[in-house]
Parts: structure tokens; sequence; C-alpha cells
């Protein structure tokens, strides 16, 4: 049944010339991203609010929006994002903002059919939206993982719209699913690919040490095959599948290698060249190197991924083998023409290596009608100004950083928000919450991203919504940036913390199939 959206506000963006993002910048940033400012409002002219929380229904976190994914076709975006954060996992609902102009005007609203929190779903919670296209048969989709302490759940569930508007109930996806986690969706859209159509979920079963699944529709998302594994039974988690022109799926997926007590985390990807009827051994991208992050954000080195026009894939993620003693991170990236090859890992050259800087929690997104040495690369991400911090003294922004040449050279970066304090930010199974995703998609060549932003929290009520930075750009101007020469100083990695995930409680009729199946 197609339902009409629910709760939803158009918003006029406020257009800001590229000299008033540069004033931010230096404000912020005193020429790099790195000088620490006292916290105030951390919303400046630039940023356009997208969405925000309107419930209350307990037990949610209110008023909290967290981990958006966007995806641009044409000059329509559709965002994707929990709303209404709960404690131990997932959101009192799935929200979304759509705009058909290129991010000039949205609208927003609250998937249907989902959780009791909405009022017309049958499950607790909801968590981990992703969202994809499909132009063969002309559908949106909302990929999410729902959480019940009292019943079954299927693996995924996706909920699906003609026009970004108006969504439908949910479709299961593996109804018969044990457990899941870190769900990610993509589809096929290129006309030249022999599995034009295809759409591709991958999700994690930490019942069975994080297994990596995948399923695959042909039907718009109406109907997902059975669940497949990997040729050598991979485990890992926050797998991000990519299609390339040829059809090839190719999925980088943070991999975690246990020998005796010890824990190794991998940068690796598989990938399926016949339409997801099968899929190959995972293989290794690169060890992390990962610093972990102070004051008790949830972050971790989960891939953020991106292919370019002609079907070559990035891969960026959080990594210190550039910084001495592993003392903060930067963010580094691979990359590869075929899934199986990869270059050497290169650091993004946001601040000198030799600064306090600690950045986590990238989006990457690349202009789809670019390429190669051309490729017109965007990123945001958050970060510290100082890497050793507390709770207290933290100070959390958001970044955003560009490449006109395929990462040849990099532009300055530009520090999209003031300050924010980690005592705004919500609680989450795995720490103080903004997301373990954030998102960058260009429509007409130009870069949007979406993240979370927090200010000053009112008694027991948050304030942290969805927004998007308005006036950005890829083009090549200024001082240039680059890496070149910056070779890894060690192999050192702080542990990295196994995530608690979203179904953290298995429903007593899952724990007696477990016995059952012992």
């Amino acid at each position: 049944m197609i339902e009409t959206r629910v709760d939803f506000f158009r918003i006029r963006a406020v257009a800001v010339s590229l000299l008033g993002l540069w004033t931010l910048a230096l404000v912020g940033c005193s020429g790099s991203s790195s000088t620490v400012l006292q916290p105030g409002n951390p919303v400046g002219a630039n940023l356009t609010q997208i969405s925000s929380d309107p419930y209350t229904v307990g037990p949610g976190q209110h008023a909290t929006e967290v981990e958006p994914h966007m995806l641009a076709n044409g000059t329509t975006l559709v965002a994707a994002f929990q709303t209404g954060r709960i404690s131990p996992g997932g959101s009192t609902d799935i929200g979304w903002a759509t705009s058909t102009d290129g991010g000039t005007t949205w609208s927003h609203g609250f998937l249907p059919g989902l959780t009791t929190g909405e009022g017309t779903g049958p499950y607790d919670t909801a968590s981990d939206p992703a969202v994809a296209y499909d132009a063969k048969h002309g559908v949106w989709m909302i990929a999410s993982l729902p959480l019940s302490n009292t019943s079954q759940t299927p693996a995924v569930v996706v909920s699906r719209s003609a026009d970004g508007f108006t969504w439908q109930n949910p479709v299961s996806v593996d109804s018969t699913a044990r457990s899941s986690d870190k769900n990610w969706i993509a589809c096929d859209s290129w006309t030249s690919s022999p599995h034009y159509g295809n759409c591709y979920m991958e999700w994690d079963d930490p019942i069975n040490a994080n297994q990596i699944l995948m399923s695959t529709s042909s039907t718009g998302g109406l109907t997902w095959g059975p669940p497949t594994a990997t040729a050598n039974l991979a485990t890992g988690i926050g797998g991000q599948p990519l299609v390339q022109p040829n059809g090839t799926v190719v999925v980088p997926i943070e991999t975690v290698v246990v020998v005796g007590q010890t824990e190794t985390a991998f940068m690796s990807a598989f990938s399926s060249s016949d339409g997801g009827v099968s899929w190959t051994a995972s293989v290794t991208i690169s060890k992390v190197q990962f610093h972990g992050d102070a004051g008790g954000i949830r972050s971790g080195p989960l891939p953020s991924a991106a292919v370019d026009g002609a079907g070559a894939i990035w891969v960026v993620w959080e990594d210190c083998r550039f910084r001495s003693n592993c003392s903060s991170n930067d963010l580094v990236y691979s990359t590869s023409t075929d899934g199986v090859t990869w270059s050497a890992v290169t650091r993004i050259p946001i601040d000198d290596t030799s600064s306090t800087v600690d950045h986590f929690i990238p989006g990457i997104g690349i202009d789809p009608a670019t390429s190669g040495t051309g490729a017109h690369v965007a990123l945001h991400y958050y970060y510290y100004s100082q890497s050793d911090c507390t709770v207290s003294t933290c100070r959390l922004i958001v970044g955003y950083i560009s490449s006109a040449n395929g990462g040849s050279t990099w532009n300055a970066p530009v520090a999209l928000t003031g300050p924010m304090l980690l005592s705004w930010l919500p609680n989450s199974q795995n720490g103080l919450m903004v997301g373990d995703y954030i998102a960058t998609a260009f429509t007409n060549g130009v870069p949007h991203g979406v993240f979370a932003v927090a200010s000053a929290i009112s008694g027991a009520t948050y304030a942290e919504a969805m927004y998007t930075g308005q006036g950005l750009t890829v083009t090549e101007a200024g001082r240039q940036l680059s890496s070149a020469g910056d070779k890894p100083l060690h192999k050192l990695s702080d542990k990295i913390e196994k995530e608690r995930p979203e179904k953290g409680v298995i429903p007593p009729s899952r724990r007696s199939s477990r016995r059952r199946a012992k």
C-alpha cells in the first residue's frame, strides 16, 4: 500500500558565495581546519537544515537525527537518516529528505509501515539507512535495519518510492535471518551493463561471526534472492557495494582476522561479475592502522566508497600510519579499476602530518561525469582540532575538501560548522553519536553533503538535526595541497573495539531457535 508523505516541510536554501565559505574557513581553520574555537552556535549561514526530529515518544532521545546517507540522480537528491536515536540501538523511525532542484529546496518526512514509534509499523526501532536508485525500474529505495525485542525481524527491509516523496510500506529481505547488521544497497543503473536494473544488498550476520551476505533483486526491490556468502566465507562489517559500467559489483569492506588473542583489521573487497549469482573471495586492500578517537565518540575505520564515471573504485577510511606514534588519524584512500588490484594507500592532505588534528567518519562522492585524472572528488568528514582531548574538551567540527584532478592535488579544506561539544550528542551502544557514516553526492557537477549538526541541549532535549552545505565547489582554486612523497611511518595501530551490533538483544523466539540449532 502506498502511504502519503507525513510531516514534511520545504525550506528555501540560503545562497552563499564562495567568499562566505572561505570566510568561515579562515575563522574555523586559520588556513587549515585546525584552530580550536570556543563552542557557540555551530550552524553558520552556509548551512541548510533539511530535517529535524518531531517525535517525543520514548525511549528515543529527542530531538536527534544521526547517520545519514544520500544519493543523487539528475537534479534529484534523496537522503535518509535515523530520527530519534534510541540509546541501546536504532531510532524511533527512519527519516527522508528530498530535493528535486539540485539542493535548493527540500521536503522531508518519515518512512511509513516501519516502526511503532512512527505509528504504522511493526518494529520497535530501525537503523542503518542507505539510499539507492534503480534507473531501469524508476524506483528510489531506502534500505534499513529493523529491530524488535519480541519478534523475528528480516535481515533488512526496503522502502520504495517512484518520486522520492511518497514511500510504500517496506519489503523484507531474507525474512528468516537470525541476525543482521550494517546493511548497504546499490543498484546497477549503467545502461551498458548486462545486469542493468539489478540491485544488490549487503549485510553481515553477527551470530555467525559477522559473515558477509549478499542478496540480489531484479524486480525493482519488490523481491530479493537468497542470501549468498563470499567464496571464502569472509567475515566483516560496513560493506558498500558499487557497480561498474561493465556490470561488475565491487564491495569494499572492513574485515578482521583473529589469530589467538590478536585481532587485525584490514580494508578488503570482493566482487561479482555474474549479476550477483556468485561472489569472489575477499582480497586485501591494506591493513588498517587506527588511532582510537577520543571523547567516547562512536567512530571507527569503516570504509566510505565511490565509483567514478569510468568505473574506478575509491575507498576512503581513517588511518594513523602517516602520524608519528599513531597519534591521530588522517583520511587515506586506495583505488582500483577491477576490485582485485589496489593502489598504494595515499594520504588526503587535509592537515600537515605534524598537526594535532584527528579526522574521522568520512563520506566520499565523485562526480559521475568525470573520471581518471580528471575525476572531481569531494569529501565531507568530522574532525577534532586536538586529537588528545576528553569528553569535556573535545571540539567536533564538520570539514570539507575536494580535488579537481583525481587526487593529484587538493583544494584547501573548509570548516562547514563551528565547534560542537560532545555533551550535545545522544548516546548509543557504541558511544556518543553523529553516525557511522555520512555522505557526499553530485548534481550537475555540484557537490552536496549531508551530516548531523548538534547545538546546545535544553534540559533533556537535544538539538541535533540534518544539514547540508551550500555553495560548495570542486573547481581548482588557490594554493593546492599534495601528499606526494608522504611515507608510512610505522605499523602501529590501536585496538579496534568490537562494535556491539544494533540487534544486540536476541528475542526469546530467536534464543529458542539458536538452542535448537546447536
